[in-house]
């Protein structure tokens, strides 16, 4: 198969499903409440699956731990720099700081990776991200619940990360893999059966989540035009900073393979995270608006930044 065929292969199923799932909210083939549960099953059992089975299967090495610390620092200082450019440009929107931090890994990266280059590539984008998980629950969330309650308790913080299903995936995929219970559980009976359910249940997470992604597509010239500073800032650090950091660190002080690569330029090119409007405080339409005209647009920019990428780097 020549490059030509493989990129229009790889490509196109994902713009077909995002396009269908826009689709299905045109229509009303879907309603909300139906997407909404679309979206439960695949944070609540495919993603974690995936997620399990990857950690479960990769091979461990203690390098990674500079990768954790590297991604968890990046964005602590995003979101520092966006506290001092909401000051400096007199950014009237309050959550403008926390569009200039963290990334929608589980509901767009690992659809767009996944599907590009494979759910058994899954593991290299899935420890680039770790570092960035610690900081979504243990710093973003918080300031998330300072700004609509005023306070924050830090059990509530460790209660929600203990009880993430895509978190317990992750924690019980490392533990397994580092007893060495990786041949048991594959092999065994009934656990084997319960392993063979997982992987049906990860292989719903791309076109589900591709679909919620389209279906979530709204776009109007007025929010793209308000929109757009905080993804062209956004972007014009974090793609070369993607470039530079593969070339410095990845590969050349810690030696990892291209799909680490790909991962990392995949994880800094995602929009913010999609939990943003969630934890929102209520009674402040235009800030909110704001913020989903934000998470649209910059959707889409990430969708044709990863298939750049992707053309230019179709195998690993």
């Amino acid at each position: 198969m020549d490059d030509t065929t493989l990129i229009l292969n790889r490509v196109l199923p994902i713009l077909l499903l995002i396009a269908l799932g826009h689709w299905t909210r045109r229509s009303g083939f879907l309603t909300e409440s139906a997407v909404e549960n679309l979206r439960k099953l695949v944070v609540t059992l495919a993603l974690p699956s995936v997620l399990f089975i990857s950690f479960l299967e990769m091979k461990l090495q203690t390098k990674y731990l500079l990768v954790f610390a590297l991604i968890f620092a990046l964005n602590v200082t995003l979101f520092a720099l966006g506290r001092v450019l909401k000051a400096r440009l007199r950014v009237e929107y309050l959550y403008f700081p926390f569009l200039m931090t963290g990334f929608e890994y589980g509901m767009l990266g690992v659809s767009l990776f996944g599907s590009a280059y494979g759910l058994d590539k899954i593991g290299y984008i899935a420890v680039i991200d770790l570092g960035h998980e610690l900081f979504i629950w243990f710093v973003f969330l918080a300031f998330l619940l300072m700004l609509r309650d005023g306070h924050q308790d830090p059990r509530q913080l460790l209660r929600a990360f203990l009880t993430s299903p895509v978190i317990i995936g992750i924690l019980a995929g490392i533990a397994l893999n580092v007893i060495g219970a990786r041949e048991f559980v594959n092999e065994r009976p009934i656990v084997g059966g319960v392993m063979a359910t997982l992987r049906f249940l990860g292989n719903l997470t791309i076109p589900l989540i591709l679909i919620i992604v389209g279906y979530g597509i709204r776009l109007d010239r007025t929010g793209v035009r308000e929109a757009a500073p905080v993804i062209g800032i956004r972007l014009a650090i974090l793609v070369p900073l993607a470039l530079l950091l593969n070339w410095l660190v990845l590969r050349g002080l810690l030696d990892l393979e291209a799909p680490f690569e790909a991962g990392l330029f995949t994880l800094l090119v995602l929009p913010p995270p999609f939990i943003i409007p969630l934890y929102m405080k209520a009674g402040l339409p235009d800030e909110r608006r704001y913020v989903n005209n934000a998470l649209t647009l910059y959707t889409v920019a990430s969708i044709v930044l990863f298939t750049v990428y992707f053309v230019l780097h179709p195998e690993l």
